[in-house]
């Protein structure tokens, strides 16, 4: 019987994303194969602290809150768990081979189960980087420049790819000279907008602008997040809301395209709330399109996929104009989507023939085959 290969999930973590990310783990933890893998869950608090295996499934259980006061009353000593928590990042990082989990014993890839900030953004992936870890999902790079909608929009636009007009801001011009901002916006950019923070996901501090009025507000709560701003027209004008459709890509460097998928929101754009608190959203899979709307499509999530550096996984974003043209724009990407079986990525996947759990299978086999192509590098002169 071959060895069953020791799998990290992290999840949790000081994002504004962290119960999503838990919902995300519980799933990975539920359905993943156990007879292909020994698995390890690794929980990291709001306040950064990591976790043992048994403090992590209380985290994952809502049960976290004696860890926490533990931690705040003073107290590292006094449990395992708590005493990890100084420990945690040391252990994980012990050199290779065999890099050590929360029980001491080697894990052969950790499953970065991690959404947003210092999770999505290249952080994590530079730490396991550092420690010579295999993991699941882009590297630095290709995760850094998936969580920041500036960055992002410049490599698309390299490639080529259509994009909706948009504009950034400095939250410290805005908070200089707003009526400059405006202006500047405004001689760019029609009504309605949306405005974004650069740097955030599942469309946190996001909102649709009707007029002037809601500008500044808009930017206020956006810079809130980050230090850049990110303001686009909206699709289909003041009278028609863009289609919003989603493609699941997966691979490294010969990377595939999912059936592209629809969410019709329950609110007035896709927002927070819609995506994960109502249940008035609704996913189309797969979403009506022409063939040729398909192919052209799925073509462009590869081609985003590409422009960024992604691998292992990403869900690519579109917005289609409503009318009689059709036009389809490049929204975003995502490098760590929400990841529940009932997500749009595993969904999307699994309408393209792939089950949920063979999924986190292929997803850990390009981990460990896009660590053992770097392992190929050269770091030092010869």
């Amino acid at each position: 019987m071959a060895k069953k290969l020791r799998v990290g999930i992290l999840f949790g973590g000081r994002s504004g994303e962290h119960e999503v990310s838990l919902l995300s783990a519980a799933s990975v933890l539920k359905f993943i194969d156990r007879e292909k893998f020994e698995v390890v869950p690794i929980g990291i608090t709001k306040e950064g602290r990591w976790l043992t295996a048994t403090d992590s499934n209380n985290l994952l259980e809502g049960n976290g809150g004696p860890v926490t006061a533990r931690l705040r009353a003073g107290d590292p000593e006094t449990t395992p768990g708590a005493k990890l928590l100084e420990q945690g990042i040391p252990t994980l990082m012990a050199p290779m081979p065999g890099s050590q989990g929360p029980e001491g014993k080697g894990l052969d890839v950790v499953f970065p189960v991690l959404h947003g900030t210092f999770g999505e953004d290249g952080t994590i992936q530079g730490l396991l980087e550092l420690a010579g870890i295999a993991y699941v999902g882009s590297g630095v790079l290709g995760s850094s420049a998936g969580m920041d909608k500036d960055v992002m929009k410049r490599l698309f636009a390299q490639a080529g790819l259509p994009q909706v007009r948009h504009v950034t801001l400095l939250r410290a011009d805005w908070e200089k000279s707003p009526r400059k901002a405006v202006a500047l916006v405004e001689k760019a950019l029609k009504y309605p907008l949306f405005v974004k923070p650069a740097n955030l996901g599942s469309s946190v501090g996001i909102s649709k602008v009707h007029d002037r009025k809601e500008l500044g507000p808009a930017l206020d709560l956006a810079a809130r997040y980050d230090r850049k701003l990110v303001v686009e027209q909206g699709v289909g004008g003041k009278k028609a809301r863009a289609r919003e459709l989603e493609v699941a890509v997966l691979g490294n460097d010969l990377p595939e395209a999912s059936v592209v998928g629809e969410i019709i929101p329950g609110k007035e754009f896709y927002d927070y709330e819609a995506k994960y608190l109502s249940e008035g959203s609704v996913p189309v899979i797969p979403a009506k399109l022409t063939r040729a709307e398909a192919r052209q499509i799925r073509a462009m999530a590869v081609a985003a996929f590409r422009a960024c550096d992604l691998s292992g996984l990403a869900r690519v974003d579109f917005l289609m104009e409503p009318d009689g043209k059709r036009r389809i724009y490049l929204n975003e990407v995502n490098t760590m989507p929400g990841f529940t079986r009932i997500s749009m990525y595993p969904k999307l996947w699994e309408a393209t023939g792939v089950d949920y759990t063979s999924l986190m299978t292929r997803l850990i086999e390009l981990g460990l085959e896009r660590y053992e192509e770097k392992s190929k590098n050269v770091y030092s002169r010869e």
